[in-house]
């Protein structure tokens, strides 16, 4: 069997499905400062977007079921003295969030209890930040919550340093020094590590209570922006930059051998200019990449240690920021496995679903395995210590019939999980149906085979249309004429003939066996129209005695027994010499040819 072998996979018809205008967040004034962050945040209950505000920096909270267009006046989050550039929401307390600024501030900021963008105000109150943290010397560009520690933040600025805080205490506990300004960092599912891009195009494996790189590597070559972000809790690390050529590529990093990518080399998405923003969903083993200043949003499927393109959401709408749902708060009855939130024309926040295609009526045990919930796996105090561990994971089956999530086994850890996805090709055998297509091998066999009964077959045929010119009946026309020519190995005497006038086509068609004679029984053959009879009959017998080859001999046998055929007519009927005599003459041309 023949055909392009398909990869199975659940998520491979995996759709992005865009929001009507009306189901939008709109009227927003957003952030249009060039630095190279994400714009906006999001968690189950409130979407953060960096504001374009006079006198200041800020940023707004949305409420996610507030959609539509929002009023002109909205309760900002202000207290920054320059614009913010960066936020992020604690995992572990959705109500809490971070920012960094361009003045060299980390604060700390509340949502109030029910809070709500319409009010009855004519100028709503904004939100003041309840912890100010201080130590940079220059702007804050990022800012990143430890994924199992509790108030653990980790800060990067312009001043090529990352400071690790204790909100307990609000201090900066540990110092990771960079050569350059960092442009991304992202850490492992336990906290223990975080991976770094900086300007200097190197790429940086921390272990982070060491204040010391485990690794240190080159990145991608090209002069813009990288990106990384860890593969939850996999020892595999994802990159995204460009080429020298400034070609976009995709990096994957195995922590145990980072020395280069995985394969050798980075593989090549395009030739955009637009930073590649990735994000990764662990519980799906899905990568999304989405192109800064164009509309298009990628996700592929790790697999076998590789990545599986699946499909692509295109947009005539670029974005400048976006962000993912954390896996808990996506919506189980209509099959979304994540969403996401891009800007468009820095004016309104627009839903992107994706959805895997296939009946809802109950829950999806095998789309939505247990998530991280929010509960740390341990206390800031203890992550300082030199404890370890993942937090507790999540019921989504809990989630989807509305109950309280209740808390399940943690997943395994990052040395069985890689362990268990590069066994996986172990299914892979089943495209050997390549064996299957050496079976059209023995196609050859029955042609083969059926080659001596067609040369029988013809041989019969010869010499069943020999005895019947063997017989004293009237030969009837025949269109086996050109066989028969073949076959007679002696010239077969017979004093006369009765057999009607052969149709001109059966003298031509004995052309291709004449044409195996030699030059000069060939050229003896037409002089037979302007000489007797007799004369035919001696270069019949001379031309049959210089046959040099077996075939040959075959064939001058064939063509005499015609001749005397002819002759027999010839004395006959009279009244046909002419038409033999032109009919020869067109043989001889034609063997001359």
């Amino acid at each position: 069997m023949s055909g392009r072998f398909v990869r199975a996979s659940k998520y491979r018809h995996v759709f992005g499905k865009t929001t009507r205008r009306e189901q939008c967040y709109d009227n927003l004034r957003i952030s249009k400062n060039a630095w190279d962050s994400n714009i906006v945040k999001v968690n189950p209950k409130y979407l953060a977007v960096n504001w374009e505000a006079s006198g200041g920096g800020a940023f707004a909270v949305i409420p996610l079921e507030e959609k539509g267009k929002l009023p002109e006046q909205l309760p900002l989050f202000r207290g920054h003295t320059a614009a913010v550039l960066d936020t992020d929401w604690s995992p572990f307390n959705d109500n809490l969030i971070a920012s960094g600024s361009d003045d060299g501030k980390v604060f700390l900021w509340q949502v109030p209890d029910n809070f709500t963008l319409h009010t009855d105000a004519e100028e709503p109150a904004d939100v003041t930040p309840v912890g100010k943290l201080s130590g940079h010397s220059r702007k804050v560009g990022h800012v990143l919550f430890n994924p199992a520690a509790e108030n653990i933040l980790a800060s990067s600025s312009g001043d090529y340093t990352i400071k690790l805080w204790d909100l307990e205490d609000g201090k900066a506990k540990l110092t990771l020094k960079h050569g350059d300004i960092v442009q991304s960092q992202s850490w492992s599912a336990n906290g223990s590590m975080l991976v770094t891009t900086s300007r200097d195009k190197k790429l940086r494996f921390w272990d982070v209570r060491q204040e010391k790189p485990a690794h240190e590597v080159p990145g991608h070559a090209g002069a813009k922006n990288s990106r990384c972000v860890w593969m939850g809790d996999l020892d595999r690390v994802v990159t995204t930059g460009f080429s020298k050529m400034s070609e976009r590529q995709l990096g994957l990093w195995d922590l145990r051998n980072p020395s280069k990518p995985v394969g050798g080399d980075f593989m090549f998405l395009d030739s955009s200019s637009g930073v590649g923003m990735p994000f990764w969903d662990d519980s799906c083993h899905m990568l999304y990449i989405a192109g800064k200043g164009d509309g298009n949003i990628r996700y592929y499927e790790y697999e076998n240690d590789k990545f599986e393109f699946l499909s692509e959401h295109k947009s005539p709408e670029p974005q400048r920021g976006l962000a993912f749902m954390p896996k808990r708060g996506v919506n189980t009855h209509e099959n979304e496995v994540m969403r996401a939130f891009k800007t468009t024309n820095d004016t309104y926040v627009e839903p992107i679903s994706f959805v895997v295609p296939r009946r809802s009526e109950t829950f999806q045990e095998d789309i939505y395995p247990p998530t991280v919930g929010t509960k740390a796996a341990m206390s800031s105090g203890e992550w300082l210590g030199g404890k370890t561990g993942l937090p507790p994971m999540w019921s989504m089956e809990d989630i989807y019939d509305g109950k309280q999530p209740t808390e399940v086994a943690v997943a395994p850890s990052s040395a069985s999980k890689p362990t268990a996805t590069i066994s996986a090709p172990a299914p892979e055998p089943v495209k050997a149906p390549e064996p299957k297509v050496e079976a059209p091998a023995p196609a050859p066999t029955p042609v083969a085979a059926r080659d001596p009964p067609k040369m029988e077959e013809n041989k019969q045929s010869m010499a069943a249309m020999a005895d019947k010119f063997a017989d004293d009946e009237p030969a009837e026309d025949d269109d086996d004429d050109t066989s028969s020519f073949e076959e007679v190995q002696k010239p077969i005497e017979r004093p006369s003939t009765n057999s009607a006038a052969l149709p001109s086509r059966d003298v031509e068609s004995s052309l291709p066996a004449a044409s195996t004679f030699t030059g000069e029984t060939v050229s003896d053959q037409p002089k037979a129209t302007s000489v007797p009879v007799s004369e035919l009959e001696k270069k019949d017998e001379s031309a049959s005695s210089t046959a040099p080859v077996p075939s040959a001999s075959a064939a001058a046998g064939g063509l005499r027994d015609v001749l005397q055929e002819i002759r027999g007519m010839l004395q006959s009927q009279g009244k046909q010499i002419e038409q033999l005599t032109s009919e020869v003459a067109q043989l001889k041309a034609k063997v001359g040819d």
